[in-house]
């Protein structure tokens, strides 16, 4: 709301001169202006700042510019309203006070302390604690791109580089809050991503290589970037040095505990791209109300620890090794139930140790925060101590890493009050015997209240007003109340220094004496609880490392036991993991369908069996709501959780490593973008035929639906005989399909297999058995599923009749050639499936044209013009 014209200027208050000059310094954020003991917002700031948090737009003086709209709230609500404006996708730049008013004439000094934004934030009001808040930065050169993502608030960095579907994959992964990228590349961002993420452009020059290696270097205090392994990934790291110089231009510089850079490495996880991560519904669903994966696995009692675990969930381990000793720690937890009762009680004492740990390194932690450190210190003292004594091999070497800082803890304790305030100015941060003037100061302010008391008592004495008050105000400081009953006994060296209608106020120059005294240990006093609390927070840096380390393992044990949690109360069991190429699941469940089934009602179990020589493709056929989709689902997710190191819902799974899960699972119309249904389909089933290997498992349900029946089957059936014959991998696949010529495909295909999800048809009614049988089905049921689903009568009478004319006609051949057998070439028409045609046949065929006079003909045909819609 900068002011544009000096003249304008010239006319304007102090105030708005003040706050028009920080404004031009930052035009995009919203700023947040103190005042007093309120943030204010002016101009178009105030009426943004009304509308998102619903607060009184009104209008103060400009001096005699005029009026500018105002709308403020008290500073004490920041933490309220702070998080609902970044919520809302706004920057916004805090401006507070930077001296006391007190100690100026002047206006008083302000500047920007906090420039808050979506991707860059560290308030708990705003996080969401189960989810990293990542920044994203994305670096565009010809033939590929990088990106880097940084949590602020956890210290975590990662980047990669690869082509754009790659950046794609990562960005639909990873959710960032806010994506930077080069001005430049403004309209290549939008063709990718349109308005999917909330951005802003940085200059190209904070993109350049030789920038990033500098800023990467003085960030991580080394002098080369070789020791963690990203020196082959350029434009990554052209992403992530413009990611720092975002940091830089939001005002965070000191951030002390983002200490390294890891690349993701795709060798390492199961590739899962948008389309499975979405179909599978692991962590969101596009339906209201519908269960997710992470919902029935996340029973972490640690923010960190289901963070890890979503982690997990979207990255599945490809390592045999690691998913074994997984499997190993869940298995020992199940096993041994009192120890895992008293880890998750010890868990639940953590608290966010990693996001504590960063506030601490970035000088935004308060007292109370630290006391939860030292506590989560101690939690870990004892999960350490549990596992190592009562643990398994495999839980001993996992705890082996966690160190409680034993020497931190006792510093903790010894010099920060137990019952330490949110706020430093709150007073008793500080324990007493860690500084001797702060103990003095102490016991004069104490003494003080006795030092009143006895003065009271004595002037009540001395002046004989009964009702005398010695009292303490923020305008007036100390003062002697007397009611207008006393005012006669009141002495001639009191000064009256306000009137009230019952009573009079006085001082004394014993009081102001005192005043004076007490107000300067008061100031004395929190300086000092500052300078010592700042002394002890810089004491804890030196341990960033560690308690980092200490958050990262503890939050795997958390995921460890969470996973042993829900395997014991679901009945799951421990996958045989293998470096082959089969999958085995028997009596394979949904974890998801199951949990939300009505209680009593058990979820059908099935079987399912592939491989690369026998079962390659199983084609399977049966109606709609018989539960294809589920089988299908429900075996990606049996091998995405057993990967993850979770155990399965099933009796028993024997699973080959997989490397990719790809899935084209449901409708799913891109209209906003100009995409029907059947392109989209073609978009993702196009993006598996290119990304197959022996070791990928794919999802493929009613392929080809979304075009003509011709056009469906034969895009189906090629898409399966590629699969089959490709000569580059035989993938393991699940097709489940409504084209039940697709059947036919077994006596040429060895490797694909025909099976039906089975119904029961009792008195022309169907019942849905769900169970998975060897052969295909005949029927698809679909007149059945619309009648269950409410359909009128009539239609469903009207689509049973022409059924069975269609299937009379199937089975007699094309309708042409029976048409040119009975050489009927004239009532050919009629053979198309329309009502108004059937009628008019039938009311041809009524006539009797011997006995028809011209008359009635004329009539006969007027009645058949309006069954057309004629008039």
């Amino acid at each position: 709301m900068a002011v544009k014209s000096k003249k304008n200027q010239s006319k304007e208050t102090p105030l708005m001169k003040q706050f028009n000059a920080i404004k031009v310094k930052h035009p995009d954020a919203l700023l947040l202006f103190r005042v007093g003991d309120f943030y204010e917002t002016f101009g178009q700031d105030a009426v943004k700042a009304a509308s998102v948090l619903g607060i009184v737009l009104t209008k103060r003086h400009n001096g005699s510019a005029g009026e500018v709209e105002l709308a403020g709230f008290p500073h004490h609500s920041l933490n309220t309203y702070l998080p609902k404006l970044v919520r809302s996708g706004l920057r916004v730049a805090v401006c507070d006070q930077l001296e006391d008013p007190k100690l100026t004439k002047t206006i008083v000094k302000r500047g920007v302390t906090e420039l808050v934004t979506p991707g860059v934030v560290f308030s708990e009001d705003v996080l969401e604690q189960k989810e990293n808040n990542f920044l994203a930065a994305v670096h565009f050169d010809k033939n590929q791109c990088g990106v880097a993502f940084l949590d602020v608030s956890t210290g975590e960095m990662l980047i990669s580089e690869g082509s754009t579907d790659e950046l794609d994959r990562l960005m639909q992964q990873f959710k960032p809050s806010e994506v930077v990228y080069q001005k430049q590349k403004r309209a290549v961002f939008h063709d990718l991503f349109a308005d999917s993420f909330y951005t802003y452009a940085l200059e190209d020059w904070a993109f350049g290589e030789e920038f990033a290696k500098e800023s990467l270097n003085k960030q991580f205090g080394t002098s080369s970037l070789k020791g963690f392994g990203v020196e082959d990934m350029p434009d990554g790291l052209k992403a992530a040095g413009a990611a720092f110089e975002y940091l830089s231009v939001t005002q965070n510089n000191g951030l002390k505990h983002i200490k390294s850079i890891n690349r993701i490495d795709p060798e390492q996880y199961v590739w899962l791209d948008r389309f499975t991560v979405r179909n599978l519904e692991l962590l969101h669903s596009q339906n209201e109300n519908a269960g997710t994966l992470i919902s029935v696995l996340d029973r972490c009692k640690s923010p960190m620890g289901s963070r890890l675990l979503r982690r997990w969930v979207i990255w599945p381990s490809k390592d045999l090794k690691e998913i074994v000793g997984r499997h190993e720690c869940v298995r020992a937890f199940l096993d041994d139930e009192g120890l895992s009762d008293l880890i998750k009680e010890h868990l639940s004492e953590l608290g966010d140790m990693e996001r504590l740990v960063s506030k601490i390194a970035v000088g935004k932690v308060n007292p109370r925060e630290v006391n939860y450190l030292g506590s989560a210190l101690t939690a870990l003292g004892e999960i350490r101590s549990n596992l190592e004594s009562k643990g398994s091999k495999a839980l001993k070497s996992t705890a082996s890493g966690l160190d409680p800082c034993s020497e931190l803890r006792k510093i903790i304790a010894q010099q920060l009050n137990p019952d330490a305030p949110n706020a430093l100015n709150k007073g008793e941060v500080i324990r007493s015997g860690v500084n001797k003037e702060l103990d003095e100061l102490r016991f004069l302010r104490k003494e003080g209240k006795q030092y009143l008391l006895d003065m009271q008592i004595r002037e009540t004495e001395r002046t004989g007003i009964t009702s005398l008050k010695v009292a303490y105000n923020n305008v007036f400081g100390y003062y002697i109340e007397v009611r207008n009953s006393h005012k006669d006994k009141v002495p001639e060296e009191w000064i009256r220094k306000q009137t009230l209608v019952n009573a009079e106020r006085y001082i004394t120059d014993e009081l102001k004496e005192y005043e004076s005294k007490i107000l300067s240990a008061e100031e004395r006093i929190e300086r000092l609880e500052a300078e010592l609390f700042t002394k002890l927070i810089g004491s804890i840096e030196p341990y960033i490392d560690q308690i980092q380390k200490n958050a990262r393992i503890a939050a795997r044990i958390d995921c460890l036991l969470s996973f042993a949690h829900i395997a014991g109360q679901y009945n799951y069991t421990q996958a045989q993991m293998n470096d082959g190429l089969a999958i085995d699941i028997q009596a394979g469940r949904h974890p998801v369908i199951e949990r939300r089934l009505p209680i009593g009602e058990d979820y059908v179990a099935n079987d399912v069996f592939l491989d690369n020589e026998v079962q390659q493709i199983l084609m399977i056929t049966g109606p709609n709501m018989a539960g294809k989709s589920a089988l299908l689902r429900q075996t990606a997710l049996i091998v995405l959780m057993a990967q993850t190191g979770s155990f399965v819902p099933a009796a028993h799974a024997s699973i080959g490593l997989v490397d990719k899960i790809f899935t084209r699972v449901g409708a799913s119309d891109n209209i906003s973008e100009g995409e029907s249904t059947f392109m989209v389909e073609m978009n993702e089933t196009a993006s598996i035929m290119n990304n197959i290997t022996d070791r990928s498992l794919i999802l493929l349900d009613e392929i080809g639906r979304g075009t003509s029946t011709y056009d469906g089957v034969s895009i189906a059936w090629s898409i399966a005989e590629f699969l089959h014959e490709n000569g580059k991998a035989r993938p393991k696949t699940l097709f489940a399909t409504h084209y039940h010529e697709l059947n036919d495909m077994k006596d040429k295909f060895p490797r694909i297999v025909n099976f039906n999800v089975s119904v029961k048809e009792i008195d022309n009614q169907i019942v849905f058995v769900r169970k998975l049988k060897p052969g295909g089905s005949a029927h698809s049921f679909g007149i059945h599923v619309a009648k269950m689903a409410g359909m009128p009568i009539s239609i469903v009478r009207r689509a049973n009749d022409l059924m069975k004319k269609l299937e009379s006609k199937h089975q007699q051949g094309q309708v042409s050639q029976a048409a040119e057998e009975e050489g009927d070439y004239q009532l050919s028409f009629f053979q198309l499936d329309d009502p108004v045609l059937e009628n008019i046949k039938d009311e041809l065929t009524k006539i009797d044209i011997d006995n028809l006079t011209p008359v009635e003909a004329l009539m006969k045909l007027n009645e058949i013009k309006k069954l057309v819609g004629g008039k």
